[in-house]
């Protein structure tokens, strides 16, 4: 019978041993997938084909296939492109933050995060690919050397911005994941049965021994990295948010802005790593690595951007009264009583009622409410990009210009497109990549134990290669 503190909880739902956590995580990349498997790949590459065949119609006929006019330039592809950035940020928040701040828990669900953070990133990335309207002339957004002589990319467009931000982001966070899986390659190569598996894990293992001196130098550079990675996480939502900020529009140039948009990212990102990995747990049968505490202090993360989130929605509101401005005071008075109030509405009940809920210990550790409440809160983050960008553009100062937006086909196939897109490559990772990361939960695995438990721990001779450093 296992012993274990009072002051402390167990990180695992059973206690396991090394060998155990191998066996248990690497079977699942093992073993044939299943029926369920194939039909939600096959689900999502058809999602994929639609938007890729959107996509293309697109480029041929032009961003007149959308339902853009004067007044609205921007509306679905900007609003799915900060939905997806935001997204992304709840992987290097957990990665990198939660390990700088000694979180033993994130060990469980970090690498399935980095890998929604990756995908997320690259889905947000077409967006303003697309919106270009040519999209092959991409670079010119980019400052590279070159021979033009003195002409440069304009600095000041918020489109450069989000290139560099992106890129940087993108770049780290993959850089991150990838030396993370290294040690759990090394470990597939080890119980690889097929010539193929093996040679193709030890090419991505880089040689991987398991020494003392190779844990010491991985260790080190896993903690420059993440403290690399967290900067990012606030600067990156912080200059999408410009994109807004630093114009003239009323309802957009806030300085409330960079604080709410990391808030909303870390909040957003939070309900879709719940709503990934409550199903991969009961899929993958991860019950014992993905516990109830992992969903409630998930939902407690969640609850704290969601409360700062409402917090700015009621700033803006106020600023907007105190600033005694006619144009602002009539964009929330058009957010809320105009042709859009619906989305308004949908944003509130989603973004601020819905997760007073997570307030209760009991609900938090109901799974299919989570679930539902995570859904909800993706719902109501979408619906706050598409308020910020629509309704402020759809009424601007001149009454003669006033017009209504409606999306086309051709927009709601690309959103969709979008969606498979990132399902497809998340079942893909799910697949041939470990879902969880082996070396990092054999790191916690005596973390509630007493100190005379873990020093009588025996540790089987072959797993001592794969074990983490002390």
């Amino acid at each position: 019978m296992k012993q274990y503190s009072t002051l402390r909880k167990p990180i695992l739902g059973t206690p396991k041993s090394f060998e155990d956590v191998t066996i248990d995580i690497a079977t699942q990349l093992e073993r044939r997938p299943a029926k369920l498997w194939w039909a939600a790949l096959a689900c999502a590459v058809c999602a994929l084909g639609v938007g890729a065949t959107a996509v293309a119609y697109q480029l041929k006929m032009g961003i007149g296939t959308w339902g853009l006019n004067n007044s609205v330039g921007w509306a679905f592809d900007i609003t799915n492109f900060v939905f997806w950035v935001g997204i992304g940020h709840a992987g290097t928040f957990i990665s990198a933050i939660l390990f700088l701040l000694r979180q033993p828990w994130r060990t469980s669900i970090n690498r399935s995060a980095e890998a929604m953070t990756l995908i997320a990133v690259a889905c947000a990335g077409i967006f303003p690919l697309i919106h270009m309207g040519r999209p092959w002339l991409f670079f010119w957004a980019t400052p590279y050397p070159n021979s033009r002589g003195p002409l440069w990319v304009n600095f000041r467009s918020p489109l450069v911005w989000d290139c560099i931000a992106i890129g940087t982001y993108f770049t780290i966070s993959l850089v991150f994941w990838y030396l993370g899986l290294i040690p759990d390659l090394a470990t597939l190569r080890d119980r690889a049965t097929s010539k193929t598996r093996r040679f193709v894990y030890g090419i991505l293992s880089f040689g991987w021994n398991g020494s003392m001196r190779v844990w010491h130098r991985y260790d080190a550079v896993y903690l420059l990295l993440a403290a690399l990675a967290t900067p990012l996480v606030l600067s990156v939502h912080t200059i999408v948010s410009m994109d807004f900020a630093t114009s003239i529009i009323p309802g957009w140039h806030s300085t409330v802005f960079p604080p709410y948009f990391v808030a909303g990212a870390i909040f957003s990102g939070f309900a879709m790593v719940l709503t990934l990995l409550i199903v991969a747990r009961k899929i993958m049968s991860f019950q014992d690595y993905i516990t109830i505490d992992h969903i409630d202090k998930m939902c407690r993360v969640m609850l704290a951007a969601g409360s700062l989130v409402g917090i700015s929605y009621a700033i803006e509101v106020f600023v907007a009264w105190y600033s005694v401005n006619p144009y602002e005071r009539f964009a929330f008075l058009n957010r809320a009583l105009g042709p859009y109030a619906w989305a308004y509405w949908t944003m509130i009940t989603c973004n601020v009622f819905v997760p007073q809920l997570l307030w209760f210990r009991n609900l938090r550790r109901n799974v299919i409410l989570v679930f539902v409440v995570s859904i909800l809160i993706n719902v109501g983050m979408w619906m706050e990009r598409f308020v910020i960008i629509v309704t402020s553009l759809h009424r601007d100062f001149m009454p003669s210009s006033w017009s209504m937006y409606k999306p086309t086909i051709i927009e709601i196939a690309i959103l969709l497109g979008a969606f498979g897109l990132f399902f497809t490559a998340f079942l893909l990772f799910a697949r041939f990549l470990p879902f969880i990361a082996i070396s990092e939960v054999k790191g916690v695995l005596g973390y509630a134990r007493r100190p005379q438990e873990r020093s009588s721990h025996k540790v089987p001779v072959h797993a001592i290669s794969e074990a983490p450093a002390p």
